[in-house]
């Protein structure tokens, strides 16, 4: 699980633009919260977090595709 330090700011490892558009392709609005809040990363840090954990647990290095 991705730790959380109140203190440091992480920066998101997604593009905002790119989320907003994803959305809008559905028909869907996007609330600033989901762009701006720690939620979406934090989702996005626990799926990597569990993909490295798996590529250690068989011995790898390189985090594949079907680690995630």
């Amino acid at each position: 699980m991705a730790k959380k330090n109140a203190s440091a700011k992480v920066e998101p490892l997604f593009v905002k633009s790119k989320v907003r558009e994803f959305i809008k392709g559905k028909g869907c609005n996007t609330s600033s919260g989901v762009l701006d809040g720690d939620t979406l990363n934090n989702i996005v840090m626990e799926m990597l977090d569990a993909a490295v954990k798996r590529a250690q647990a068989n011995n790898r290095k390189t985090v594949k595709a079907r680690d995630l």
